[in-house]
């Protein structure tokens, strides 16, 4: 079986398996650590494996090539590419620094490395409004995403100029108001969590906002037992299987938040890469000492 061949891989080759909440369930339960963004971030830089298996889209599997450059950094499917991640250009950053030379450039982790070298510091849902807070100027060029930036500005005392003009998550901006009103008559009890990446308006509705992990521990620690969950489907496995004890009921707000990107990894693509050692993740190197600046001052931060 693929699993037991895996699990063999690993011990052999002292690799470590790294998944994103939203993987699918077998992927989910073959790592070695499902997080979000900010936790595979931190577990990348704490591991002691020679090979990190990143089971995310490209720029998380990019930020661990950055954070370990003497590691060899796979992923399974190389058209794991995230949709937001491209939206943000080098020129439209440069041409925002230009127009507003006063302001700091804190970027979301779901950037590409030659736009991270740009920032002075890199955030990620779970800590955005404490990473901008803590920056000096009065005004943050932030991007890609206008929803989170929207959220971050309600949440700190600065002037937020997002760019690009429309840069979002379409898995998540595709949740709407009528869905948390469908939810609700559907299930009256259930308290709304959801995603910062989220539209304002399903934001302000909601109970609680936070991270994809920020989900998970608020709803293990709430005296709640039903929740509406407004974020990408595969996050709903690892509610239900850490939560299994509890009697929790967690049900999607969109049956579409779906993202086709995070699902391309599969148990037989993690073999190949663990038995060929490819596809292999490579940001040229001074483009990653750059890049590496940023990211780590967040890490410094959180």
């Amino acid at each position: 079986m693929a699993r037991e061949r895996i699990e063999r891989l690993k011990r052999s080759k002292n690799a470590i398996i790294l998944a994103h909440n939203y993987q699918r369930p077998e992927i989910q339960d073959i790592a070695d650590f499902v997080g979000d963004s900010l936790e595979l971030a931190r577990r990348a830089v704490e591991t002691d494996a020679e090979i990190i298996v990143f089971c995310g889209v490209d720029f998380m599997a990019e930020t661990a090539a950055i954070l370990n450059p003497d590691k060899k950094v796979l992923i399974p499917d190389l058209g794991a590419i995230c949709p937001m991640a491209q939206m943000l250009t080098v020129e439209e950053l440069e041409e925002a620094k230009e127009k507003n030379p006063d302001a700091e450039v804190v970027l979301y982790i779901n950037t590409l490395a030659d736009c991270k070298a740009l920032a002075d510091c890199i955030c990620t849902s779970a800590n955005a409004p404490k990473v901008v807070e803590t920056m000096d100027s009065d005004t943050i060029i932030f991007g890609p995403d206008h929803n989170l930036a929207r959220y971050v500005e309600k949440r700190t005392s600065k002037r937020i100029i997002p760019i690009p003009e429309y840069g979002l998550c379409p898995t998540h901006h595709q949740i709407a108001v009528e869905d948390l009103w469908e939810g609700k008559k559907n299930h009256p009890a259930a308290e709304i969590v959801v995603h910062p990446e989220c539209i304002p308006e399903v934001q302000e509705i909601a109970d609680h906002i936070a991270s994809t992990s920020g989900m998970v521990r608020y709803c293990k620690e709430a005296r709640g037992k039903e929740f509406l969950i407004g974020t990408e489907v595969g996050l709903l496995y690892r509610l239900q299987k850490e939560t299994k004890t509890q009697g929790k009921k967690f049900y999607p707000l969109s049956e579409s938040a779906v993202c086709p990107q995070m699902k391309m990894h599969t148990l037989t693509k993690v073999e190949k890469a663990l038995e060929f050692e490819k596809p292999v993740v490579l940001v040229q190197r001074e483009l990653a000492k750059e890049a590496w600046r940023a990211i780590e001052r967040m890490l410094r931060i959180s």
